[in-house]
């Protein structure tokens, strides 16, 4: 019997750190561990007030990247030092839940991590207090979805992966358990 490859990281949580965090942490019910719950994506896009092709272009880049359709963020207010207006399209954002989170956080470990340029490890200081972890990536191109030669400019990305029941000593050592690699 085998595996399908996109479950991977799901069977090592269930089967490996699970255990594991409970005996570090104490915790005694399964509810009460550290899990994912959901991972999401934001693009900025600030060309978009002047042409909203710009933002076409990023919703499918977004979509091949995450294979879900993103949702166009708008402006809450105006601003006017930077010509904008409320409601007008300033970037795309996308959220990941249940199987597609996990698929998309073991492609973000096994494959977009090793390509990324000068990469010496995360961070840790980009925890906030309720354990959710964000990772700002300079360039679209390291996913391999995206096709360079159809990219008109290249963009950067934040991810954040929101964690529930947890804080941020239970949420570094719960991704370390599953392979982030953090700076020592």
């Amino acid at each position: 019997m085998s595996r399908t490859p996109s479950m991977n990281i799901l069977t090592k949580y269930k089967e490996e750190v699970k255990p594991k965090l409970k005996e570090e942490f104490g915790i005694k019910n399964d509810l009460a561990l550290p899990q994912m719950e959901k991972i999401v994506l934001n693009m900025g896009v600030a060309e978009a007030i002047t042409s909203h092709d710009i933002l076409e272009k990023v919703k499918d880049q977004l979509t091949q990247i995450t294979g879900q359709k993103p949702k166009v963020a708008r402006a809450k207010r105006a601003i006017s030092n930077f010509k904008l207006k409320k409601n007008d399209p300033i970037g795309v954002m996308v959220t990941l839940r249940r199987k597609r989170a996990w698929q998309f956080l073991e492609k973000l470990i096994a494959i977009v991590m090793p390509r990324m340029r000068d990469f010496r490890g995360l961070t840790t200081t980009k925890f906030d207090k309720f354990g959710n972890y964000s990772l700002g990536l300079s360039e679209q191109i390291i996913f391999p979805e995206v096709d360079y030669a159809k990219i008109d400019k290249v963009r950067g990305l934040v991810v954040t992966i929101v964690v529930k029941n947890s804080d941020q000593k239970k949420s570094q050592r719960l991704f370390e358990l599953l392979g982030l690699p953090f700076k020592k």
